[in-house]
C-alpha cells in the first residue's frame, strides 16, 4: 500500500545544510516562519490561543536509511527506531515549537530544528494534559557516555 502525502506549508529557517542545524527544538532559540499554502488558511483558526504546536514535516534533503545508527548524542549503535535520527523509511520529522504569533497565513515560531524550505505535512495544537508523560524509561538516553 502506497501512501501519499501532499505538503500544506513550507517552513522557512536560518538553516541552509544539516551542520549547525539543532538536533532537537527543546534545544534550539531560533525562530523561524510556518508558511501556509492559502488553500489551509482557514484551518489556523483559533491556533494563536495556544502557546506550543506541533509541526508534523518532511526530512527533505534526507536520503537512504540503516536500521542502525549513532544518534547524535551518543558514539554507540542503537536501532534506529531507538533515536530521532532524521534518515528513515519513511522520512518524517516531529517538532514541538513555541508559536509566537500568528499573521495570515504565516505563523511565527521560535525552537525550529529543520532546515529552510522544510516541506509541512500537518500542524497539532500541543497540550499538556494529553502531551506529558511522567514515570517515562529513556533507554539508551540514560546511560549514554555524551
Amino acid at each position: 500500500m502506497d501512501i501519499l502525502f501532499h505538503p500544506i506549508g513550507i517552513i522557512h529557517t536560518p538553516f541552509s545544510e544539516t551542520a549547525g542545524t539543532p538536533i532537537q527544538a527543546s534545544r534550539s532559540t531560533a525562530r523561524g516562519v510556518v508558511e501556509l499554502y492559502p488553500e489551509f488558511a482557514e484551518g489556523l483558526q483559533d491556533l494563536e490561543g495556544f502557546s506550543h504546536i506541533f509541526l508534523v514535516y518532511a526530512f527533505h534533503e534526507s536520503t537512504g536509511y540503516s536500521l542502525l545508527v549513532k544518534p547524535f548524542l551518543d558514539d554507540k549503535l542503537h536501532g534506529l527506531f531507538a533515536t530521532r535520527f532524521p534518515s528513515r523509511p519513511n522520512p518524517i520529522g516531529l517538532s514541538v515549537v513555541r508559536l509566537i504569533m500568528r499573521t495570515g497565513i504565516s505563523l511565527d515560531v521560535e525552537g525550529v530544528d529543520m532546515l529552510d524550505g522544510t516541506p509541512l505535512l500537518d500542524i497539532k495544537p500541543y497540550l499538556p494534559e494529553f502531551d506529558v508523560r511522567t514515570n517515562t524509561r529513556n533507554g539508551w538516553y540514560d546511560t549514554r557516555n555524551n
